[in-house]
């Protein structure tokens, strides 16, 4: 991959819980890259260290030894500050719980983090994201008014409204029934596809997995897959295989 299309690098990525005899090694020595306007599905058993690579990735949390750099800029040595400043100018997240705020319309749920780092959102790209995650006539509409695939479109539409540089999901589909799961899956295989927008999901089920271009396979801290996405079908073969 050439410099120019890694948008996210992680060398050498190793995290320790715990020490002596009670340490757990979630990631062991993982070297990895993520390329612009991919989207990448990582997948693992359970305490795999799928979620710890995520969040390790997203300056979340640090790494016990290796580094990260985004967009060419190393994070791992950023104070918090920066760090703060950087993950809220390059990055989106969705989870799996919908973190909106109760109190907040829908139309102020998605600005939210350009009003937090005093910022207006561009006009037209609000309304096309609007549109675009179907919220047209539910803008006004609190988090208790919208079903959960609606909530879920504006965690969305809130991640891409920043124009961030890679999108973080964690299992988004999690909380989702089937029908909720692909407007959501469909929504950001758009953003890839019609936007240049990096996708980078953390999912345990291989229909969502299969709206991605790439796969990644980790066991006990390791990468022991790395390749394009398949069928829920071949997906679900592959993680039996590494059962």
């Amino acid at each position: 991959m050439s410099k120019d299309a890694t948008i996210v690098a992680g060398n050498g990525l190793e995290r320790r819980y715990g020490e002596g005899d009670a340490a757990v090694e979630a990631l062991r020595g993982v070297d990895v890259e993520f390329e612009r306007g991919k989207f990448a599905a990582i997948m693992g058993p359970s305490g795999s260290g799928k979620s710890t690579l995520m969040n390790v990735l997203a300056g979340l949390d640090h790494p016990t030894a290796g580094s990260v750099e985004i967009e060419g800029v190393e994070i791992t040595n950023l104070d918090d500050k920066d760090l703060t400043k950087l993950r809220r100018d390059k990055l989106g997240f969705v989870f799996q719980f919908f973190n909106l705020i109760p109190v907040l319309s829908a139309e102020e749920n998605l600005v939210l983090p350009l009003s937090i780092a005093g910022r207006k959102p561009d006009p037209e790209w609000f309304e096309q994201l609007i549109e675009k995650v179907g919220l047209g006539d539910r803008r006004t509409h609190k988090p208790a008014e919208l079903s959960g695939g609606q909530q879920q479109r504006v965690a969305i539409a809130r991640a891409l409204v920043s124009r961030p540089a890679v999108v973080f999901a964690d299992e988004p589909t999690g909380n989702l029934d089937s029908k909720a799961s692909d407007e959501v899956l469909g929504l950001l295989r758009r953003a890839v596809d019609e936007y240049g927008q990096t996708v980078v999901m953390v999912t345990h089920d291989p229909h969502a997995a299969s709206f991605a271009d790439r796969l990644l396979v980790l066991v006990d801290g390791g990468i022991v897959e790395d390749r394009g996405a398949g069928t829920a079908d071949e997906i679900h073969d592959v993680m039996k295989a590494v059962a």
